[in-house]
């Protein structure tokens, strides 16, 4: 069995919220495996136990560009150390330009948008050239070029969750109410075909562990299990979410009402399963003390 060690213990609670001892208690009985570990905590403690997906732990921003015609647009996440550097002039028109560079060009992974010409050299270059200037390291981690269906609206919050949506219909502002919601609700897909069947199975094995737990028979464990896994797929499509303008309908009845349809989405959030790094300012500075004084 692997060793349960203080960092395995503390990863654990960084992405559960957890316990401490509970941590511990889930991953000796997992055998050291984190994924496993989790699961079992989310049987004996609910879905608060389930934040990685949501938690933000890297700074940078989300650039979005869409072209005039509405039509093809890019979204891109560019990584930096501190936040403070993500509210940088220069960082943030180095993420627009890159957004624009990306509709225009369709480069078709991040080393060939690396190689294209940006102002006097290239997306390295001037890359390189900032974090010399900034003192940061900067990396562009991810982006997706959009060619439309119908056409293309977008909602960026303070930076750090942007959308695009691919939608039709005479009234723009439900693509901008739809983009919206997205970054609210943070919809896994559109429909519950999106939905990846690891996501369903991994749900589906905590339900019955529930399930099971109530000690009722095998036809009603089977009926809880199904429930269980009908309302996952409700709250995790935006079609089937509850529209945040108006609770009373769901994201389809209100598109229905007004004669529009959504193709697809896109959705980042800054950081997304990267790892933060926590200095421990007064545990370095104590270290530093008594350095010193030897």
């Amino acid at each position: 069995m692997a060793e349960i060690t203080a960092a395995l213990v503390k990863e654990l609670r960084v992405k559960t919220d957890a316990p401490m001892m509970e941590c511990k208690k889930a991953l000796t009985e997992a055998g050291g495996d984190l994924d496993k570990a989790e699961e079992i905590l989310r049987v004996k403690l609910g879905s608060k136990a389930s934040k990685a997906s949501t938690r933000v732990t890297a700074e940078g921003l989300i650039g979005i560009y869409i072209s005039p015609e509405g039509n093809q647009g890019a979204i891109v996440e560019v990584n930096c150390e501190t936040d403070f550097v993500a509210k940088n002039d220069d960082f943030i028109q180095f993420v627009n330009q890159s957004a624009k560079l990306i509709s225009e060009k369709n480069p078709s992974n991040l080393e060939s948008f690396s190689a294209l010409p940006m102002n006097d050299g290239t997306v390295e270059t001037v890359r390189a050239a900032l974090v010399g200037k900034i003192g940061e390291n900067l990396s562009v981690r991810r982006f997706q070029r959009i060619q439309a269906k119908g056409r293309l609206a977008s909602y960026i919050h303070s930076g750090k969750i942007g959308v695009l949506v691919d939608f039709s219909g005479s009234d723009e502002q439900v693509g901008k109410d739809v983009a919206m919601h997205i970054a609210a609700t943070k919809p896994k897909s559109l429909n519950q075909d999106g939905v990846p069947k690891e996501d369903i199975e991994k749900e589906r094995s905590v339900a019955k562990a529930k399930a099971e737990e109530s000690g009722k028979p095998e036809e009603i464990i089977k009926k809880m299990i199904d429930g269980s896994i009908s309302k996952f797929l409700k709250e995790v499509t935006l079609l089937s979410q509850p529209f945040v303008k108006d609770d009373k309908q769901t994201v389809e009845a209100m598109l229905k009402s007004t004669g529009s349809q959504v193709f697809g989405f896109h959705l980042y959030i800054v950081g997304e399963g990267i790892e933060k790094k926590v200095n421990d300012f007064a545990a370095e500075v104590a270290a530093q003390v008594a350095a010193s004084t030897k």
